[in-house]
């Protein structure tokens, strides 16, 4: 797919971290950008970091609604085309807690609806708006997910989000099979340990451990590395029903 102004982009928790990089590459292609976050705070900081020069629209990735009217603010820019979806996060759950007691349900099924149950309603939004575009080149639209290597080593006390990101590898294929009558490709990445603002938040000499786990390059990724990965999908009309690990070969250990 050629990226140009006359298409626009959904990207999810676009306010920060892996989400804004990718809307910024797609600002530089000239595609018309919404980017949409669950924090009005940070919305409005992305909006001054990328100079107005995008749309934010505040939304839950599981609220219906609310999605819709983030589709609608990139149908009003011009024909939906892509869709980046970062927004996601962690929480620890054991299955039995050091206290002896079990692992909260309500944070388990809390972490997995808003990464796996707020991805399949990204996704089926997207890409019934995605249908009804014309094609050109061949495509309707191209769909980027991310899940995470904890759907493969996920680490003890990852058990709700492993088991999210997992959900959304194996969401991937099917997605791709079911959605290429419509000539819309579904390809997801799976990033390691990247300098996103979570980690920003650890002190130094932790940063830097983990960024030495890495086995090549031996540093933490940078969300721009991401987001031209997420590029290259979008680009590349063969690039469909396809995981790809973006990690440096790091392999994940129990804790």
């Amino acid at each position: 797919m050629k990226l140009d102004s006359q298409m626009s982009a959904v990207v999810t928790g676009g306010a920060s971290g892996l989400g804004l990089a990718s809307a910024r590459r797609l600002l530089e292609r000239g595609v018309a950008v919404v980017i949409c976050d669950l924090s009005a705070e940070r919305g409005a900081a992305a909006l001054d970091a990328l100079q107005g020069k995008v749309t934010f629209v505040q939304a839950d990735v599981c609220d219906t609604e609310q999605m819709n009217r983030v589709f609608d603010a990139a149908e009003a820019l011009a024909p939906l085309r892509c869709l980046v979806h970062c927004a996601g996060l962690g929480g620890p759950v054991r299955l039995v807690e050091k206290d002896g007691s079990p692992g909260s349900l309500e944070k388990y099924e809390s972490i997995v609806r808003i990464n796996l149950v707020g991805t399949f309603n990204t996704l089926r939004l997207a890409a019934a708006r995605m249908a009804k575009n014309e094609p050109v080149d061949g495509e309707r639209g191209a769909c980027v997910l991310t899940a995470s290597v904890a759907a493969y080593e996920g680490q003890i006390g990852q058990i709700p989000y492993a088991s999210a990101k997992a959900g959304i590898v194996g969401m991937t294929l099917v997605a791709a099979r079911d959605l290429a009558q419509r000539l819309i490709r579904v390809c997801t990445i799976a990033p390691g340990l990247f300098d996103t603002p979570l980690l920003a938040k650890l002190p130094e000499n932790v940063r830097s451990s983990l960024g030495a786990m890495v086995p090549h390059p031996a540093r933490l990724g940078a969300p721009d590395e991401y987001a031209s990965t997420a590029l290259h999908i979008l680009e590349n009309p063969m690039l469909n029903g396809e995981t790809i690990r973006l990690d440096g070969a790091i392999r994940m250990q129990p804790r």
